[in-house]
Order: structure tokens, then sequence, then C-alpha cells
């Protein structure tokens, strides 16, 4: 299969930060469904739209090592993704993958701490920051997932929840590794309910997660940070998402899944 030579990543012309788009795949496909999505999606995307963002696919891990060679082998201009790691680098912790593990499959982002991750899993503040530094200890970049629950929202107590997560998760880093995170706001009401974020609501939450980095460690590092919107991105509201203030990128999850409909948020 001949390889795409594609357009040279531009970074944005109005923030210089260059975007990133994310196919969070959750316990979605086997290794030979996740091998014919990636060719189909492949297939469905032009050179130009190389050019845009760098696209990352989050597979489940026992997918990892096939989407890998695939990717290098046919030299497809997507980065590889894993969804979840374990924070100690060894030992008798049944079920887990560690992040070195995953860096020798030249993982090269690994999703830390989403809502399903907290809620379901029980991860607290704490043990995200482990995993953070445990990504960042095997030269990989973590995207910090964030965001509010609908109580929390209604109580307007999102302020205090976004800036207190980026707070416990980022504050025991130096500040050169912060700057190269990727944060991604997904306000847990949005997250597979079919209630998207308006523009505005994601504008916000990059602005606050941003004024958050800028206390911790001033204007330098908050603006080089990466900050991606997540919950329930569909092709028809992925441009304006895409538009707002602050907003770097997408962290998508189930539009991911189907090759079409990704390449069309891809193109957005």
């Amino acid at each position: 299969m001949a390889a795409k030579k594609g357009h040279e990543l531009r970074p944005n012309p109005r923030t210089g930060r260059y975007r990133l788009i994310s196919g969070n795949w959750k316990m979605n496909l086997n290794h030979l469904e996740a091998i014919q999505l990636v060719q189909k999606l492949y297939f469905e995307l032009r050179d130009v739209d190389y050019g845009f963002a760098e696209i990352s696919l989050h597979p489940p891990a026992t997918d990892l090592r096939s989407i890998q060679l695939l990717i290098e082998s046919d030299r497809m201009r997507f980065s590889l993704g894993a969804q979840n790691c374990y924070y100690e680098a060894s030992g008798a912790y049944t079920g887990e993958v560690s992040a070195s593990m995953l860096a020798k499959l030249n993982v090269r982002y690994v999703i830390v701490g989403h809502s399903e991750r907290r809620r379901i899993f029980g991860e607290t503040d704490e043990v995200v920051a482990k995993k953070l530094a445990a990504v960042f200890s095997e030269q990989m970049t973590p995207i910090l997932c964030v965001g509010e629950t609908l109580e929390q929202r209604e109580e307007g107590r999102t302020d205090d929840v976004l800036m207190g997560q980026v707070r416990a998760a980022v504050s025991e880093l130096p500040g050169d590794l912060v700057s190269t995170l990727v944060i991604a706001y997904e306000p847990i009401w949005a997250i597979g309910t079919g209630r998207v974020a308006t523009p505005d609501d994601a504008a916000s939450g990059a602005q606050l997660i941003r004024e958050e980095l800028t206390t911790l460690y001033g204007e330098g590092v908050a603006n080089a940070v990466r900050v991606q919107y997540g919950g329930s991105v569909t092709p028809i509201t992925a441009a304006e998402l895409l538009e707002a203030e602050g907003v770097d990128g997408l962290l998508v999850g189930g539009a991911s899944l189907d090759a079409d409909a990704f390449a069309r948020i891809i193109r957005a």
C-alpha cells in the first residue's frame, strides 16, 4: 500500500498551537475490526486533511500492537494513542498496563483521568496525578481529561471543579513538562447524552483551564498547552467547536468508530 505524502502539519495561525483530533474507541473493536477501521479512515482522508490537525487513534490495549504495525508499515500519518495506563512501572498489578509497555509500542498520547475512569473505576485526583507523571516519565504526552457533572454545573461549581482538577493533576510537575500537555475539557453532562456544549461553553472551559495554568506557571506555559473539547462531538457540531476561542482540537468518542463520520469531523 502506497503511503500518502500529504501536506505538512500547520499550526493554527491565530494561536501558534498545533491542533489535535483524537479518536477514543473505548471498549470497542477487536484487533481485526480495528485494522479495518483504520484502513477505511486512511482512504477516506485526502492529503490536505493531514495539514489541519494531528490525528491520534486510541484503540483498546489488545489492538495496540496491530494498529502500531499497520500505521508504521504503511507509513500512515496517524499518531498511536492509548486510553489508560497504570502509574507503577511493573509489579503484581493483575490486568494493568504500564506506561513503559505503551512506550515500547511507540504510543505517543495516553488519555489520563477520563470521566469514565474517575466515575466507574474510582480514580481519584491523586491517582490521576501519578498516572500523568508516569506517562511523562516515558516521554509520551498525556491527554488530561477534566470536566464537571450536571449537578456541579447547576450548582455553579464549574470553575472550582475544573481549576481544582487541573491543579491537583499538574501542580507537582515542572513547567517545561506541563507546557507539552494536552488537556481535554469534557463536560460530563455532555458525554454520551446527545447534549453538546455550545462553542461558548467550550471556550469558557478552555479559558478556565488556562487561567489556572497561568496562576501556577505563568502565561507562557498556559499559552503553550493545547486544550481539546470532548463530549458527543459529531460532524455537524465539530466545525463550530473547533472555532471556539482557545480550543485546539477534539476528543471524539462514538463518532470515531465510524470512519466516514470521523473523517468528516477531521475535515471540519
